[in-house]
């Protein structure tokens, strides 16, 4: 497994629709792994492959709490295929927006369709941190980030503020 670089808004590729993956194989298998050595590394809770510059339609999460067993799970071309009208809003930030934290609405509940690693179709309904976590990851695939669901304003100001931690990083 290798611990690979996080993209930082903005940067071009996080804005991108990601590919379907065609099929898994040892390639898929391995990004896998990185990816989830990656997210724990990081340490978050998800993972888009767009967000370590693979541009497929891939993501990982573990939700499990602090005091719970690790839960990961990889999810290959994943898509909602039912949410709830009941929404909630809570703070979230983002591994390519280091720092930042904002309150963002989303459905509540989701059922999600993905390809596992097996091979296999799974499908699955999830809530509270794992239905905003699966939403959050999906959106990466799509081109979008958390800040598109803020105001202009505030948009500017955390992009401004990025664009200063990536000057500062290239310094060092």
């Amino acid at each position: 497994m290798v611990i690979r670089p996080i993209l930082l808004h903005p940067d071009p590729r996080l804005r991108k629709v990601a590919d379907p993956v065609t099929g898994v194989d040892a390639g898929a298998r391995a990004l896998a792994d990185d990816m989830l050595a990656t997210m724990y590394e990081a340490p978050g809770i998800g993972l888009a492959a767009p967000q370590v510059g693979v541009m497929k339609r891939v993501f990982v999460m573990d939700c499990a709490g602090k005091d719970e067993a690790p839960e990961p799970m990889v999810m290959l071309n994943p898509e909602i295929v039912a949410a709830s009208e009941e929404t909630v809003t809570g703070e979230e930030g983002c591994l390519s927006i280091p720092d930042v934290y904002e309150n963002v609405t989303r459905a509540a509940h989701v059922r999600l369709r993905w390809l596992g690693l097996d091979g296999r179709v799974r499908e699955h309904e999830f809530g509270d941190r794992w239905a905003i976590c699966a939403q959050h990851e999906l959106d990466h695939l799509n081109g979008k980030l958390f800040i598109d669901y803020l105001s202009a304003v505030k948009r500017t100001m955390i992009t401004a503020r990025m664009r200063k931690l990536k000057r500062e990083k290239s310094r060092a």
